[in-house]
C-alpha cells in the first residue's frame, strides 16, 4: 500500500473494485484521468477547492454532506468508515494508518489484497466478510 493511493476522503483506492480490475484499471483518485470511472473524475470531494495542504478532509475543518453520506453508504454496505479512516489518519500518521490497513485487507487464507467491494477474495474466491 502507497500514501499515494489513499484518496482525499479517506479510501484506500487500492481496496476498490476499479483499481483491482485487468484492464484499464484506475489509477487513484490522487492519479491521472485516463482510466477513472466519470463518477470518480468528477467526485465532489477529489474536486473540492477547499481541501487543504495535506490533502485530506480532516483538515478542513469541517465534514461536508457528500462525505458524510460517502461514509454512511460504505459503513452499511462494505464495513468501512471514511470518517474512521480519516481520523485514523489524523492521529495514526500515514505510515501506521497503512501498516494497519494492509493487516486488515489481506485476505487471510491466500494473503492477496481483499477488495472493499467484493465479499470474497479475488485471488482465491474465499468468502470473507
Amino acid at each position: 500500500m502507497e500514501p499515494v493511493m489513499i484518496a482525499p476522503c479517506g479510501m484506500d483506492c487500492e481496496l476498490c473494485v476499479s483499481r483491482q480490475r485487468e484492464k484499464k484499471k484506475c489509477p487513484g483518485c490522487r492519479g491521472g484521468d485516463g482510466h477513472k470511472p466519470a463518477g470518480c473524475v468528477n467526485c465532489v470531494i477529489r474536486n473540492c477547492a477547499r481541501l487543504p495542504g495535506s490533502g485530506f478532509c480532516y483538515d478542513c475543518g469541517q465534514y461536508c454532506a457528500r462525505i458524510k453520506s460517502l461514509d454512511k453508504r460504505y459503513r452499511t454496505s462494505y464495513g468501512m468508515s471514511m470518517l474512521d479512516n480519516l481520523e485514523d489518519l489524523r492521529t495514526l500518521g500515514m505510515e501506521a494508518f497503512l501498516r494497519r490497513e494492509e493487516k486488515r485487507w489481506t485476505c487471510p487464507h491466500c494473503g492477496a489484497m481483499l477488495c472493499v467491494h467484493r465479499d470474497k477474495c479475488p485471488s482465491c474466491g474465499v468468502k470473507w466478510r
